[in-house]
């Protein structure tokens, strides 16, 4: 659990746009850098999100998903989506971020995404995340600075091929629909996308990494956390999406997703989440990665 925060730590955090190419695939590449004092560290917790990859060049991490494993002291730390919170804790440090949306996991990673659901691993160790060993270790090239940093990013996703066409409209209109506030069940979402439940089943295990159903639920979620994040004075009850029955329903969902009540969420100090998520929503428009609307995303038939 998040411990209290020394008061000379300051936390920087900048997002870049993907490039058109990637803007279907990458929510932002993010840079971080928290600054501290030596021997002091900042703890915090990650909400749910959909697959992220760090690398970090200063201090490392030690992190965990709440129910699952453990990394400690990894230049390069990989997550798969997930529905459990992130704990960190981690020292004066620099690193950059990259989240993939579910086409940018199909297309980068390849592999079923329900096999890496909550999870955290060391990159350098996991074979699933091979491909990303060469961007790791040369990321941080003596003389390089932000932008030549994020050129080498950019660059290294950009030669990656696409999938097939086919497929990448069926990500793409399941996603439309998922971030869609007026899409709450799976029935609806059927309509929607004019497509087999059990096809949409399929391409949310492999892609997404979870039931439809559990994703629609992980959205109306993340949909009243933002909220409350954002706005402090709406307080839970003036934040709780419209698709909860009542306010016991969405405390049992924050306990599940976040493991523990919303009232303990909100005495806990976020000082990186909070950085994180005002200025993500300042200069990208939504304040936490599962909110995005990927680029070319629309929920009609496939």
């Amino acid at each position: 659990m998040p411990e209290i925060q020394p008061a000379n730590v300051a936390v920087m955090v900048r997002f870049h746009a993907p490039p058109p190419a990637l803007q279907a695939c990458v929510t932002t590449f993010y840079l971080t850098e928290i600054h501290a004092p030596e021997g002091e560290v900042v703890t915090d917790a990650l909400q749910p999100e959909w697959a992220n990859l760090r690398f970090f060049s200063g201090e490392r991490p030690c992190a965990w998903i709440d129910g699952g494993d453990q990394v400690d002291n990894a230049r390069f730390v990989a997550t798969g989506p997930s529905i459990r919170a992130t704990n960190f804790r981690l020292g004066p440090t620099r690193f950059w971020g990259i989240g993939l949306l579910p086409l940018g996991w199909a297309r980068f990673i390849g592999l079923t995404a329900a096999e890496h659901a909550n999870l955290i691993a060391d990159g350098h160790r996991h074979a699933s995340f091979a491909r990303f060993l060469s961007l790791a270790d040369s990321l941080f090239s003596p003389g390089e600075n932000e932008a030549a940093e994020l050129a080498r990013i950019i660059a290294f996703f950009e030669a990656i091929p696409p999938i097939e066409p086919e497929e990448e409209t069926r990500i793409l209109a399941i996603h439309a629909a998922l971030v869609d506030p007026e899409v709450s069940t799976v029935a609806e979402m059927v309509e929607r996308i004019g497509t087999s439940q059990r096809t949409i089943e399929r391409a949310c295990l492999r892609h997404f990494g979870f039931s439809p159903k559990l994703l629609l639920r992980r959205q109306r979620f993340m949909r009243s956390l933002a909220q409350f994040m954002l706005d402090r004075s709406l307080k839970w009850i003036g934040a709780i999406d419209q698709h909860y029955h009542d306010q016991a329903q969405f405390v049992r969902d924050f306990r599940e997703f976040m493991g523990m009540s919303p009232r303990q969420y909100a005495a806990l100090p976020h000082p990186v989440l909070e950085r994180f998520m005002y200025e993500r929503a300042r200069v990208h428009g939504a304040a936490v990665q599962t909110l995005d609307i990927p680029a070319g995303a629309t929920s009609r038939p496939v």
